[in-house]
């Protein structure tokens, strides 16, 4: 009786070795695969976090290169959205250079130096004419948030995912336009780190690349940000020290002089 015990306890021993040698031997599923996200929920959880961003305030400097215009200054941004965007410019030793609020509406810059007002309704020209940059206005407003519009993609599926390393890779194809846009999102944090669009076959119209990443509500935010707008030979890089992001930012607004010159476009 007593060998018959000491035989199944054996037994028992020998079965639990066996199973947890099987066991370890089984892969287990990659932590990367674990992670992945199909298509359609990437993308609503991308412009989620977007929108997570009501106001958006931050301080740094500002290179802008166009056949228009080539300088660099301090700056300091804020932004409520969907329609209101204030920044100010300044030189060496903090002088007032330049200010501007815009709306979808309308528009006014200061000119500081040459004690110009000039006023106008917002569309894509006055802003060209502005900041010496062919963008729209919420182009500008993604732009210095460090963000990215996904809206059109929401509802779409791409032509291609990749995984390559630690990131996504997303690209569309547009066919009106008949240009593809690309995307490149950290598989951790859901940054994105880079989106380029292009003309067929190669030719690079746009690229914005993002690094330097910080965590503001659980949205990954950018202090180092390039737009890269090759098409129309404009660059502009942002370098920011600070930002606060979802604080009460008050009234975007400044006082012009009495004796400023006005100019309506």
């Amino acid at each position: 009786m007593k060998r018959t015990f000491i035989h199944a306890v054996i037994h028992l021993v020998i079965f639990i070795s066996i199973s947890i040698l099987f066991s370890s031997c089984v892969p287990s599923k990659p932590v990367d695969e674990e992670r992945i996200l199909p298509a359609d929920r990437l993308m609503k959880k991308l412009e989620a976090n977007r929108r997570k961003i009501k106001t958006f305030s931050g301080s740094g400097t500002i290179n802008l290169s166009s056949p228009q215009l080539t300088a660099k200054a301090s700056f300091q941004v804020s932004l409520k959205k969907p329609d209101s965007l204030k920044i100010s410019f300044y030189g060496p030793f903090g002088i007032d250079l330049a200010q501007s609020v815009a709306t979808k509406r309308d528009f006014i810059f200061y000119d500081v130096i040459n004690n110009r007002v000039f006023k106008g309704i917002t569309k894509d020209l006055s802003l060209k004419n502005i900041f010496k940059v062919d963008l729209t206005f919420d182009e500008l407003m993604d732009a210095f948030a460090g963000a990215v519009d996904l809206t059109d993609k929401l509802r779409r599926e791409p032509d291609e995912l990749l995984i390559r390393n630690d990131s996504y890779l997303l690209s569309y194809s547009e066919q009106i336009t008949g240009r593809k846009s690309l995307y490149e999102i950290l598989i951790d944090d859901l940054a994105i780190t880079k989106f380029s669009i292009i003309e067929q076959p190669r030719n690079l119209v746009l690229e914005g690349s993002y690094k330097d990443f910080e965590m503001f509500d659980d949205v990954p935010l950018p202090y180092k940000i390039n737009i890269n707008y090759k098409l129309m030979n404009q660059n502009i890089d942002i370098d920011y020290r600070s930002i606060r992001v979802n604080r009460d930012i008050g009234s975007l607004s400044f006082k012009i002089p009495e004796d400023a010159e006005i100019i309506e476009w």
